[in-house]
């Protein structure tokens, strides 16, 4: 059974940084693209960074793009967004995404609150 699980989230301030982690289990990982989405409170969520199954491309938002990066590690089965100067409207609950199988496959997500 495959199982993502985000962890990194928590308050900070404007222009402050994350690290958010997701790791995957029950998966070939090193096989599947991974994404990060996003989801503010009445918002639909958005896709926010993607990585390649080698992590040789990735793609972001034009919201977040400059200030975020997406990486990942296949030996550890886990990816990665690193966050900087982040922004109020970057408040959300981030994440983790993978379509195996044809499915689409989340993580319980992890909440992200920029505020001074």
């Amino acid at each position: 059974q495959v199982h993502l699980v985000e962890s990194g989230g928590g308050l900070v301030q404007p222009g402050g940084s994350l690290r958010l982690s997701c790791t995957a289990s029950g998966i070939n990982f090193r096989l599947y693209a991974m994404e990060w989405y996003r989801q503010a409170p009445g918002q639909q969520r958005e896709l926010v960074a993607s990585i390649s199954s080698n992590g040789g491309v990735t793609n972001y938002s034009d919201s977040v793009k400059g200030r975020f990066a997406i990486s990942r590690n296949n030996v550890w089965n886990r990816v990665w967004l690193q966050m900087d100067s982040l922004k109020p409207e970057d408040t959300a609950i981030y994440y983790c995404h993978t379509r195996y199988r044809g499915d689409d496959r989340w993580g319980q997500g992890t909440q992200v609150t920029v505020s001074s």
